[in-house]
């Protein structure tokens, strides 16, 4: 550490030296590391001296951050998981503010929200309800309380040591195509129901965790007896889909197990491949659906928008029940349920 000199042995030449981030700062303190003059707020106490905060960075840029046993980084912290659990409670407050939000945003291949009025659904390209209609619950009724409750309980349960496992994308990019793979199945087998819900994503995450029970030679009965009891109530209890809890817990372990049994060599890569073929899949499956219900209903384009040439279409009211077609051109179908719990 340089001492000022005294103000009679300066020279009268000689500037004093300030800090190379702070120009109006006087310091007579400088980097051990590159020797630039900088003041305290700039100086990070080292091994030997003290090194400026560039110096710092710049050895850091370096050092490799530590990997989790299946590529994702070490992590101490849930921040998906409550972030995840966050967001799919404020979209239900305001789903309870504004109820329109759940028939907007709930998932569902073709329907009216009442007689005579537009198309909604995939099939007339809302593609974004294939993934939004998974963050809020069934609109109306009280399903909705307990869908959303029995979903963030299940979540707040498996979500955080998946998380921290797996590390934070792995385990949001498991999420998401779960949802999606439990909308594309609803879609694919009853496109003229609506479902709303969390619960595609949730068996999703209950598919990874028997995949890495598996995988880590750990006792995996207790996931297969939750997964067991909530498949038998989705068969069982009336108005859930259970259409979309088959189709995430399918697409939850497929892409699971591409995530662990990766080979270490370009794993990382070979987990993104996996991903996009997945999503691929799912993509084609929804395409073809939709070709199928366009020329099943006699779907026709005017104005960027779909309509019926015969008049055929099932309808969703929130005075009326949902009812469903048995088949093309047959008229009113019987009535069905409004939503149902995902």
């Amino acid at each position: 550490m340089a001492i000022p000199p005294a103000p009679d042995q300066q020279d009268a030449s000689q500037t004093v030296p300030t800090c190379y981030r702070h120009h109006g700062r006087e310091t007579y303190v400088s980097c051990v590391r590159c020797g630039r003059p900088a003041c305290p707020d700039c100086l990070r106490s080292a091994a030997v001296g003290q090194q400026c905060v560039d110096c710092i960075r710049a050895g850091h840029q370096g050092v490799r951050r530590p990997q989790g046993m299946f590529g994702g980084q070490l992590t101490s912290a849930a921040r998906v998981t409550w972030a995840l659990m966050a967001i799919n409670v404020v979209i239900y407050l305001v789903e309870l503010a504004h109820s329109q939000l759940g028939y907007d945003w709930l998932m569902v291949g073709l329907g009216q929200l009442y007689r005579g009025g537009p198309l909604v659904g995939v099939a007339v390209g809302q593609w974004y309800r294939l993934i939004t209609s998974a963050f809020l619950p069934p609109p109306v009724g009280g399903l909705g309380f307990l869908d959303i409750a029995f979903n963030m309980w299940a979540l707040f349960i498996v979500g955080p040591a998946l998380e921290r496992v797996l590390g934070h994308l792995r385990f949001l990019t498991i999420y998401l195509v779960s949802a999606l793979g439990g909308s594309v199945l609803l879609y694919y087998i009853a496109p003229l129901q609506a479902a709303a819900g969390a619960s595609g994503a949730i068996f999703g995450l209950f598919g990874a965790w028997f995949v890495l029970s598996r995988k880590l030679q750990v006792d995996s009965r207790q996931i297969v007896l939750l997964i067991v009891l909530n498949l038998g109530l989705s068969f069982v209890v009336p108005r859930i889909a259970w259409q979309a809890h088959v189709g995430g817990l399918i697409a939850g372990c497929l892409l699971t197990v591409a995530f662990v049994y990766a080979p270490r060599q370009n794993r990382a890569l070979l987990q993104a491949a996996a991903t996009v073929v997945i999503v691929a899949i799912l993509a084609v499956a929804v395409l073809l659906q939709t070709h199928s219900l366009r020329a099943q209903y006699n779907l026709a384009a005017s104005a960027g928008q779909y309509h019926l040439v015969a008049s055929t279409t099932p309808v969703m009211n929130s005075a009326k029940p949902m009812t469903r077609l048995p088949g093309p051109n047959a008229g009113i179908g019987r009535p069905g349920p409004l939503s149902l719990v995902r």
